[in-house]
């Protein structure tokens, strides 16, 4: 017969598991707080997209139509050199365009098409950029889209004062109740989880058709770089001294 003194502990039901409730004690009190932080700095690239198009009745000739005015673009996007951070493609396309009427398919035109996004860090040269490649046939420039680099000292800076916020938030709660804080429990970082949407860039577009030409060169646009905000969020735990009540 079993000694009910000495009767092991049932174990816990299946699929459960014990959580400590997040509390604490008369002798050490648990604080919650968010730091938050909200920085708006000057923003360190800006993006733009290049469309450039052709289309003709022949898909020989609409492709190397668009092979030059590819290759033109391209060329001047690059005369800009170490202004240029990044050069990339993105789609090129050759749609036949067909008859609307009659009970044959036909093709009427090929319509070719070709993106290309440019990245910039020099932005004393993106308004005459953005003017020349407007400036070229059947080219469209959408843009500029301001940005930050993913590793920008502002991201850092954000996250030390959304720190340094809950840690004094959190002080100046235990000051109230004539306690300090103790001890860090937990420290957790919501960007991932609620990420602040990010500011919508303002966006411009051009188009070069060709058409007469009223002077040798566009003048250069003026662009204001709009400035970016940077979130961040931390939630923190504290342990403080016994409150004097």
């Amino acid at each position: 017969m079993t000694d009910p003194a000495h009767e092991t502990p049932a174990a816990p039901a299946t699929g459960t598991t014990p959580t400590a409730l997040p509390y604490g004690t008369p002798d050490t009190p648990r604080l919650a707080v968010r730091g938050e932080a909200r920085l708006d700095v000057d923003p360190e690239i800006a993006r733009i997209a290049v469309t450039i198009s052709a289309r003709g009745t022949d898909r020989t000739a609409a492709l190397t139509d668009l092979t030059g005015r590819n290759e033109q673009a391209l060329t001047l996007i690059k005369s800009y050199g170490d202004a240029i951070e990044k050069l990339e493609t993105g789609t090129f396309s050759l749609t036949p365009q067909l008859t609307e009427k009659g009970r044959h398919e036909r093709v009427r035109a090929y319509h070719g098409r070709v993106t290309h996004t440019a990245t910039l860090n020099d932005f004393t040269t993106l308004g005459e950029l953005t003017t020349r490649l407007a400036d070229l046939d059947l080219t469209r420039v959408d843009g500029p889209w301001w940005d930050l680099r993913p590793d920008s000292p502002a991201h850092r800076a954000a996250r030390t004062q959304a720190v340094r916020e809950a840690v004094q938030r959190a002080r100046e709660y235990a000051e109230a109740l004539g306690a300090r804080l103790d001890a860090l429990l937990e420290i957790a970082d919501l960007g991932a989880e609620s990420a602040a949407p990010a500011a919508t860039p303002a966006m411009r577009s051009f188009g070069g058709y060709g058409g007469p030409v009223t002077q040798e060169s566009a003048p250069a646009l003026e662009l204001e770089p709009q400035r970016q905000t940077v979130h961040a969020h931390v939630n923190a735990r504290f342990t403080m001294t016994r409150p004097a009540l």
